[in-house]
């Protein structure tokens, strides 16, 4: 079970390695104005940028470009990237370090700005990983912030400066945009991706939405039977030295798995939690020469809602097939447990009932065009007796799981 589980640890690791590696098509635009194709690996940069890797060709070598060397770049219908130079403020919107002025603070920086709407009206986005700065432009006029900023009114009161919302009224008015569009305007991606998209449109200007195209429906839900491959053994170190091994067993399971998909990173990670049912019946029996009869009879039932709470990676391969990897803590709900222990004339020789630990568990599978799976998983030890001192119960599962993904 051990080399089991340290050969599934460096699939696990050796799989995350390489999932990283993803080249795509796209271009860059170098300070002479020269366009280069290339493939860029795809990271789906949460924040902003500074540098970003490529290769000219397949099997071309790995390079890295710097904003002082690179005016755009771009992964072709997927993401743009340009340089300016713009005044910026970057007043955090962290509670503990909010303060009473309501006006920005300027400074001047130079930044990939990532492109979420191209067109008559721009939108951009800076993200440092704490806030979310917009910028706009107008017929290609300079680029300015959209003003937004929390700052304290009082001691305990937290008030907000929007002149976002007049800047846009001031510069973006047309005849399907009215003043009530504005007031409940929000600073957030998706709003200003909208109603820059709206601006466009009631301008007939031809335009391109760069917000992210990836999988929209974040939540999975899917019912999962599995096989199990169980096994235990128990202990009593004082009627009994010796561990009576119960086996192992072939036996069914089935689960109920919620998957929530991380909206970053291109849907690349997710956590699942997955109520399972299982259950162990066995019994079997060990020579002993201090009891009566001279043999001890071992008898066990146990069933439980095993809770996995897992973190998963994805690997696309293409369109309809991707890899993954889990890696779980295991929750357990203890329905029925029992451990008997019984002398050859039929006596009871010592029982015990007790709730079960957690353990880990880790598993790799293949999913087919978001509707079928199957997985390998491999769990630890799990101690079925944890309030006992003289009592130990070891318990070892390895699944095969078959999914079907509802909706």
């Amino acid at each position: 079970m051990k080399k089991h589980l340290l050969l599934l640890l460096i699939m696990f690791l050796g799989f995350n390695a390489y999932s990283q590696i993803i080249f795509e098509k796209g271009y860059y635009v170098d300070n002479s104005g020269q366009k280069i194709d290339c493939l860029i690996k795809n990271v789906d940069w949460r924040s902003n940028p500074t540098t970003f890797e490529y290769k000219l060709s397949e099997d071309g070598e790995l390079e890295i470009a710097s904003i002082n060397s690179i005016k755009e770049f771009s992964i072709y219908n997927n993401i743009k990237y340009i340089r300016r130079t713009v005044k910026i403020d970057k007043s955090s919107t962290k509670l503990d370090d909010l303060n009473t002025d309501k006006n920005p603070v300027f400074v001047e920086e130079q930044l990939f700005l990532n492109v979420l709407v191209e067109g008559k009206a721009n939108l951009y986005l800076y993200d440092n990983g704490n806030a979310l700065k917009f910028f706009y432009s107008v017929d290609n006029a300079n680029l300015e912030q959209l003003v937004y900023k929390k700052y304290l009114s009082s001691i305990d009161k937290i008030a907000q400066n929007n002149h976002f919302r007049q800047q846009l009224w001031n510069d973006l008015q047309c005849s399907s945009i009215e003043i009530t569009d504005v007031r409940n305007l929000q600073y957030r991606e998706k709003d200003l991706v909208k109603f820059f998209t709206e601006y466009n449109k009631c301008n007939n200007s031809s335009y391109i939405n760069y917000e992210k195209k990836t999988k929209q429906d974040l939540f999975n839900l899917s019912i999962r039977p599995r096989l199990n491959n169980t096994s235990a053994s128990s202990q009593n170190y004082i009627s009994n030295p010796k561990k009576i091994d119960f086996g192992n067993k072939l036996g069914f399971g089935i689960g109920l798995e919620a998957e929530f998909i991380l909206p970053y990173n291109r849907n690349k990670w997710a956590i699942a939690i997955e109520p399972t049912y299982q259950s162990f019946s066995s019994e079997n029996s060990i020579d002993v020469t201090q009891i009566y009869g001279g043999k001890l009879y071992g008898k066990i039932e146990y069933s439980s809602i095993e809770v996995p709470l897992s973190l998963r990676h994805y690997l696309f391969l293409n369109d309809k097939s991707k890899l993954f990897a889990n890696l779980s803590y295991v929750f357990n709900i203890t329905l029925n447990k029992s451990f008997e222990y019984t002398r050859a004339d039929g006596a009871r020789f010592g029982s015990a009932e007790d709730r079960s630990r957690g353990n880990f568990g880790i598993g790799a599978g293949y999913k087919f065009m978001d509707k079928y799976s199957l997985e390998v998983r491999l769990q630890t030890n799990r101690q079925l007796l944890s309030k006992y001192s003289f009592w130990q119960a070891d318990y070892n599962s390895f699944s095969v799981i078959i999914g079907y993904t509802i909706f």
